[in-house]
């Protein structure tokens, strides 16, 4: 088994992970800490004690998890100064879009100030190189359109976590200007920092709320109908190593070159693996075996996006990126690690399905 596709880059490299207690983060600390990176995690208490997190162990392996809220702009400077990483990826946020019309100033504090307590730690910490700070396909001016959104495309957001991201990128480019200038590199700093957007990041060990492959877990579990209250809506679904991949390749492209790579960078699935939420669901029952769907959509609803999707041509064609699997493909990896999880050493069961990825 050999999941390195980076030539050993990360061995050895120390590696701060801000939310790395989250779903995404838990994944990318395993993946880290599974190359040989000296990772240290920022974050606040799991979700859950089934998150994927808690499952793993993964707290217990890495070089030091803390309990830390990005919204502290000294205590983060604090963490930076002690530990001196040199890679950064930012990935704590608070990423529900229905939750943001219930805490909307707490969304913004969090995504927006806490992007910027992060940047502000990276200033003032001499040891990063590279900063690669992870947004949302949300954080652009959705029209409904129905081709892919491109990295220059106008930010936006019709909800406040929607709109908060937006606010991150614009944050993001003016740093990036401001303090991390092309121009300066090498004689005012050292640091290569780029924003990159995912799709619809979906995989074992997310049990937050409002989100469709936990709601139908729980449900399946529960031995009740799964309920989805927006079966129209069309997302690009990928497996939440796809993205990760595609995070880490640019980290270590924007090391090795610092200055060709720090810019905005969307990393999605192919247009025809995009899919609606009930065919995602059903996809989802079929390879469980069992499980009946319910359609309680209500026209009063909160509003989300109906329709979003990524243009990805930019990382295909200039990192060499490209997504893995197909829908079918991704849908079974994620039914996997729910079928499994409760009979299976989880760490061992997340390099398992790291391997299977990319052996595709």
């Amino acid at each position: 088994m050999n999941i390195d596709v980076f030539n050993n880059f990360y061995k050895g490299k120390k590696v701060l992970v801000s939310g790395h207690t989250g779903f995404k983060g838990s994944w990318l600390s395993i993946w880290l800490h599974e190359l040989g990176a000296e990772v240290v995690g920022v974050g606040l208490e799991p979700y859950s004690e089934k998150d994927n997190f808690v499952l793993s162990g993964i707290g217990k392996k890495i070089k030091a998890d803390i309990r830390a809220d990005i919204r502290d702009g000294e205590k983060m400077k604090e963490i930076f100064v002690l530990y001196q990483p040199e890679i950064v990826f930012h990935l704590a946020a608070q990423p529900l879009v229905r939750l943001s019309y219930e805490i909307p100033v707490e969304t913004y504090q969090t995504n927006v100030m806490g992007t910027i307590n992060i940047m502000e730690a990276i200033r003032a910490t001499d040891s990063v190189k590279v900063g690669v700070m992870i947004t949302t396909d949300k954080c652009y001016d959705n029209k409904e359109q129905m081709h892919g959104y491109k990295e220059d495309d106008p930010f936006g957001g019709y909800d406040p976590y929607s709109s908060s991201k937006g606010a991150c990128e614009i944050a993001i480019q003016s740093w990036r200007r401001s303090f991390f200038n092309l121009e300066d590199y090498g004689k005012k700093h050292h640091v290569s920092l780029a924003s990159v957007r995912a799709g619809n990041v979906i995989g074992g060990g997310d049990w937050a709320k409002d989100r469709i492959i936990p709601d139908c877990i729980r449900a399946l579990e529960a031995g009740k109908s799964i309920e989805i209250r927006s079966p129209k809506a069309v997302r690009p679904w990928e497996h939440v190593l796809e993205p990760l991949s595609g995070y880490m390749l640019l980290a270590q492209k924007m090391w090795e070159n610092p200055t060709d790579y720090c810019e905005g960078w969307n990393f999605g699935p192919e247009a025809d693996s995009v899919s609606t939420v009930w065919e995602v669901a059903t996809k989802l029952v079929q390879s469980f075996g069992k499980g009946e769907l319910k359609d309680v959509s209500d026209p009063n609803a909160l509003h989300e996006a109906n329709l979003l999707m990524l243009d990805i041509t930019k990382a295909k064609t200039r990192l060499g990126w490209k997504p893995r699997l197909d829908a079918l493909q991704t849908i079974e990896l994620v039914a996997d690690w729910y079928k499994k999880y409760q009979d299976s050493d989880v760490y061992a069961l997340c390099i398992e399905e790291i391997d299977k990825f990319l052996t595709v």
